[in-house]
This record gives structure tokens, C-alpha cells and sequence, in this order.
């Protein structure tokens, strides 16, 4: 007898077994195109999720069409590592974000940002990564938009609204009184009386900048609890959907094991 638990498992297995293959293709697609420390940072990522994700679906997929109780428990025990896991990181995704905020600047159409102001955890994890991200960050190019529009006046580019990377990367912080030349040139003022250790670590090179900045790493994290923060949601409802097909997983593990012990004693 056909049961319909059985099939359920299998289709949505089916999708998640042909959702893999362009995974595994992207994370080998960018292995080969990688120019960047990002691009070779997500490769190796993308590949494991997609072999991950193509071996748990034939896994539920054989488990429940062929009747294989034990791949199907195995199936079954993963998933439930699975939501347990994802449960975890939602709630210290949300722990985590909880803190950290730009801060508004008088007169100034963008914020600025503290490093001070994040969670000791991302804090950590940053610093130990930096030179890394900060050779990403300069690839990447993100103050190349404001390098072009040299001849901004001050007051239009104070009005400005720059992102949180543009503003902890392409240019000083406000407390160090710098005299604006451009959006990425300005001439140190000699006599601030600023204790911020980002003035001394401007410089108007294009490949420097401020990317050696407290407030850089801040914009970036700022970036990142926002990501998180979109990511923990979209957890929550991919966290649903996994404990639905985990039920109905479950229901096709007891119609084999019912199968089988009919086959046994006929």
C-alpha cells in the first residue's frame, strides 16, 4: 500500500536534490573565477552546503521510496541535528546583533560608526580576520564612487548619505577636525586635540584610506548585523518548514517499519 507520508518525503526530496546541483556548480564556478579574498573565501562554503543538501535528499529520498528504514532513520537523525542546530544559531544570531548602532552626526546626511558599539563576539571575530577582510575591502573597490566625484563641494558632500562602509572606510572620522579636499582627501589638521587612534591611521592613498580604521571595521559590522539579522528570520521560517518535513518524515520511518514487520510475519 502506497502511503502518502512516503511520497511527501520523496518529492520534497526530489526538489531539494535538483536545488544541489546548481549549489555544487556555483561554489565550483566561482573557485575557478576567483580574483578576491571574498570570492575565495565563499567557494569552499557553497560546495560543502550543496554536496551536504544532494547527499541528505538521496538519503530521504531512498530511505522513503525503497522502504530503507535505516537510511531513513539515518536520514531523520540528521535532520534533527539539523533543527537543533539551526535553532541554536537563530537565537545567538539574535543575541549577538542585539547591540551596535550607528550614530547620528550634527549637520552630517551620514552616520558614523563605533567599533566599541558591537558585541564583544563579533568584535573578536573581526579583529582576528582583518587583514583578510580588509584586502577584500580594498579589491572590492567600495570607495571608488566617492574617488569619482572629486569635485563635490564640502556642503554637498556632508549632506550626503553614505553607507556604513563609505563612512568608516573612505573617509576620517568627524573628531579629527580633518579640512575636507575631496570625499577621499583631506589634510590632516597637525593641532587636533582628538585621542581617536583612526586620525593617525588615515591616509589619503586610495589603497589605504581608512581601511586600517576602527570606524571601517565598525561599518562592517554594522553590515553584518543587519545581514544577520535578515538571515535569523529567514531561519525562522526555513526552521518551520524543516520541522513539518521532519514530521512527515517521521510518519513515512513508522509505515516502514510497519511494512516490515507485516513482510516479517505474514
Amino acid at each position: 500500500m502506497v502511503r502518502c507520508s512516503n511520497n511527501l518525503v520523496g518529492i520534497l526530496n526530489i526538489i531539494t536534490l535538483l536545488l544541489s546541483i546548481p549549489i555544487i556548480g556555483g561554489g565550483i564556478w566561482l573557485s575557478k573565477q576567483a580574483d578576491t579574498e571574498c570570492e575565495r573565501f565563499l567557494d569552499k562554503p557553497v560546495i560543502v552546503l550543496g554536496v551536504f543538501i544532494l547527499l541528505l535528499s538521496i538519503a530521504g529520498l531512498v530511505g522513503s521510496c525503497c522502504r530503507v528504514t535505516w537510511l531513513l532513520w539515518v536520514y531523520l537523525l540528521v535532520m534533527f541535528l539539523l533543527i537543533l542546530l539551526l535553532f541554536c544559531f537563530t537565537i545567538f544570531a539574535f543575541v549577538v546583533t542585539n547591540k551596535g548602532a550607528g550614530k547620528t552626526v550634527t549637520d552630517r546626511g551620514y552616520k558614523e560608526y563605533r567599533l566599541g558599539d558591537y558585541s564583544n563576539w563579533l568584535q573578536n571575530r573581526v579583529n582576528d580576520h582583518w587583514p583578510k577582510i580588509r584586502s577584500c575591502l580594498v579589491d572590492s573597490k567600495i570607495c571608488k564612487k566617492l574617488s569619482e566625484e572629486g569635485s563635490t563641494p564640502a556642503l554637498d558632500f556632508y549632506k550626503k548619505h553614505l553607507s556604513a562602509l563609505e563612512s568608516g572606510c573612505c573617509k576620517p572620522p568627524e573628531n579629527c577636525n580633518f579640512a575636507y579636499v575631496n570625499p577621499t582627501t583631506w589634510t590632516k589638521n597637525t593641532n587636533t586635540s582628538s585621542n581617536n587612534s583612526d586620525c593617525g591611521t588615515w591616509e589619503n592613498n586610495p589603497n589605504t584610506l581608512c581601511y586600517g580604521c576602527q570606524s571601517c571595521k565598525a561599518g562592517l559590522l554594522n553590515n553584518i548585523k543587519s545581514d544577520w539579522k535578515k538571515v535569523a528570520i529567514l531561519n525562522v521560517i526555513f526552521l518551520i518548514f524543516l520541522i513539518v518535513v521532519y514530521s512527515i518524515g517521521c510518519c513515512a520511518f513508522r509505515n516502514n517499519r510497519e511494512d516490515n514487520s507485516w513482510k516479517r510475519y505474514p
